[in-house]
């Protein structure tokens, strides 16, 4: 792990020598679950993740560990390898995930044909491939088209596509990177900056906003990570870090019950929401940012209580992000039709939630298990 003594340009080009954060793969196993869980629609137990108490949710998790692990995989090998490598792998990366992207789409078409076809067309944004599969087919290929819950990799196979140019922009100026990134996120925010989807709307996470969080997690691990630290041990940064937690809690929870409704004065409703999630609205980046502040004070890198049975099944979650993801879309979709067509109780939640994450857990351990007697690490989402 970076020990934050790295200056501008040794950020990224000289190499990490150092363990794997485990913290980064914990949150991003937790992620994971988080996100499977709130993708069955009328899940009682999304109470449980994010999204119902303050303005972000799992999704801001994601691009910023993507932009961070990329620093780390690709920045700190720079100087052995080179540019020309470093061009090659992140072409490569950003394959895996298009390829990826690609098999969910089919794997999640083929279970909705089984599930009943019709039935499910609207609620999986799918009647387009139905109704017209060749047009249909090369807008997904293009990436102008994908089915709920699958628009994500999109993005994030255009992220790591992009990440050589952040990254060699991070080298001659970080400080210049960072206005850049801000100046096209601002953009979105005054102008609607957008990237167009097929057959109409836009790109759902518009990589013009989201790429913020993405430079940002290549900084932080990188060229700015001497100024994080001394950041996070601010205790004035800490006090709005917390103070900012605690209003989006209450402004979220006063949303979800009308008894909290006289808390959040009407002005501060109106100004704020809705809170775009497509072009990540202020609100939800500076929550973001808030939480990872706080998790980053008091979860050290080095703190071992990572290292135990019961979060082992986050670790080796995270360790496997992409394949995890998938799976998790897919199980969602089973899920779904199960409370549609078996039962809708809360008991009928509690099992398909659980069932879906002992899916994940097993297969995660699974593939970790295959790269150790491959000698391959596991890939970073």
């Amino acid at each position: 792990m970076n020990d934050g003594s790295l200056g501008i340009p040794n950020a990224a080009t000289h190499p990490v020598e150092a363990s794997r954060d485990l913290r980064l793969d914990a949150c991003r196993g937790l992620a994971l679950w988080f996100i499977f869980i709130d993708h069955i629609p009328d899940n009682v137990f999304d109470w449980v993740t994010l999204r119902n108490y303050g303005f972000s949710d799992t999704a801001e998790v994601f691009v910023f560990v993507s932009g961070y692990t990329c620093m780390l995989a690709y920045g700190g090998a720079l100087r052995d390898q080179g540019w020309p490598s470093i061009l090659a792998r992140s072409l490569r990366r950003g394959f895996e995930i298009y390829a990826a992207f690609l098999l969910l789409v089919v794997a999640y078409l083929a279970l909705i044909w089984a599930a009943g076809g019709s039935s499910h067309f609207d609620e999986t944004n799918t009647r387009f491939f139905f109704e017209t599969p060749g047009a249909a087919l090369l807008h997904i290929m293009t990436l102008q088209y994908a089915p709920v819950n699958t628009d994500i990799l999109s993005t994030f196979a255009i992220f790591h596509l992009a990440f050589p140019l952040v990254l060699w922009l991070l080298t001659r100026s970080a400080a210049a990177t960072l206005v850049l990134s801000l100046l096209l996120y601002l953009a979105v925010q005054l102008f609607g900056w957008h990237v167009p989807a097929w057959p109409h709307g836009e790109m759902y996470f518009n990589p013009f906003a989201w790429q913020i969080l993405f430079v940002l997690g290549a900084w932080f691990a990188g060229p700015g990570a001497a100024r994080l630290a001394a950041l996070l041990r601010s205790r004035i940064v800490l006090m709005f870090a917390v103070a900012f937690i605690l209003i989006s809690l209450v402004v979220a929870l006063s949303w979800q019950f009308e008894a909290l409704k006289w808390l959040v004065p009407d002005l501060v409703g109106r100004w704020i929401y809705p809170i775009d999630k497509s072009h990540l609205a202020l609100p939800r980046l500076l929550h973001f940012l808030a939480l990872a502040a706080v998790v980053a004070r008091f979860i050290p890198p080095e703190w071992h209580g990572l290292v135990k049975p019961w979060t082992m099944a986050l670790i080796r979650c995270g360790e496997n992000s992409l394949a995890m993801y998938c799976i998790g879309v897919l199980a969602s979709f089973v899920a779904l039709v199960v409370l549609k067509q078996v039962a809708a109780g809360p008991a009928m939640q509690a099992a398909v939630s659980a069932a879906g994450i002992a899916l994940m857990i097993v297969a995660a351990t699974l593939l970790t298990w295959e790269a150790k007697r491959d000698r391959r690490g596991p890939k970073l989402f």
